[in-house]
């Protein structure tokens, strides 16, 4: 038996347990998927948890918000892409280690490239330039995703200091890396030259769905496309009035599924096409 599961909190809107059930009945594998919610301050909870994995009793674990940074202190490694990143959202267990990998970054990209190709977006701008709202574990890996893409980078969260953070953490010599206040009147003048705005934060999950992490007061940039790393409703506020004010925009949704398919093969040894873990979840 393969036991997987998610570790976060909260995680009841999870829809990976759709996705790596559907993984293994592909595959033939007997296994299940669980959820962990722990606390974000739970943080013994979070080291029984990982004991487990040490134990062999789950055999990999995805790590969502807010346990992505959390998670490292209990890790005896980490992969390249997570340690550049600081962050991580796969751990398994290699030669009695436990190893902490970043499944997020590769994940948000194929599926960012994947929607501009479907939708036949082509950018008018020159530049590439991204806002960032956000500054926590999943902001990290998208900043990472970003430059490593040629992105010009400006993060804004409600923590200052948090984006500061994450700058030095990267590079505080980076000048494609910024941060600016989370402030209408900061923000405004920036706005024209963005041309991809990414929602890094959980504002408007279910069942806060009448919330947008977008400053009320504030206009959004003309050609510009809208990701939304949250995928629980299906179509966020964020989503819904970026659309409505002629934006491309999309949920969280791809990079869900294509960061499952990674972690599935790196649990398993086993590739699934993204056909059958999309269609699991359009089922719901």
């Amino acid at each position: 038996m393969i036991h997987l599961g998610l570790v976060g909190y909260p995680v009841g809107h999870s829809l990976s347990p759709k996705l790596h059930t559907a993984a293994l009945q592909a595959c033939k594998l007997e296994g299940d998927y669980s959820l962990f919610p722990i606390r974000p301050d739970d943080m013994l909870g979070l080291k029984d948890l990982l004991a487990r994995v040490r134990a062999k009793e789950i055999h990999g674990l995805n790590v969502t918000i807010p346990h992505k940074q959390n998670v490292i202190q209990f890790l005896n490694e980490l992969t390249a892409t997570a340690k550049a990143i600081g962050a991580v959202s796969a751990i398994y267990l290699k030669e009695n280690k436990l190893i902490g990998d970043n499944a997020d970054a590769p994940g948000f990209l194929a599926d960012l490239k994947r929607f501009l190709d479907k939708e036949n977006i082509v950018s008018k701008r020159k530049d590439k330039n991204a806002l960032i709202l956000g500054a926590g574990g999943s902001s990290r890996a998208i900043v990472y995703a970003l430059l490593n893409d040629g992105w010009k980078v400006t993060i804004t969260a409600r923590r200052p200091g948090q984006a500061q953070a994450l700058i030095a953490d990267f590079s505080s010599s980076d000048s494609r890396l910024k941060s600016i206040d989370f402030q209408t009147n900061a923000l405004s003048p920036l706005v024209s030259s963005i041309s991809l705005i990414v929602n890094t934060t959980p504002v408007g999950m279910t069942p806060n769905v009448n919330q947008s992490p977008w400053p009320e007061n504030l206009s959004f940039p003309s050609d510009a496309m809208v990701y939304d790393l949250v995928y629980n409703p299906r179509e966020t506020k964020l989503v819904k009035d970026a659309s409505a004010a002629g934006l491309f925009a999309t949920t969280g949704l791809g990079m869900l599924i294509e960061q499952a398919m990674l972690g599935f093969h790196l649990w398993t040894g086993k590739h699934i096409p993204r056909e059958i873990m999309s269609s699991a979840v359009e089922e719901v």
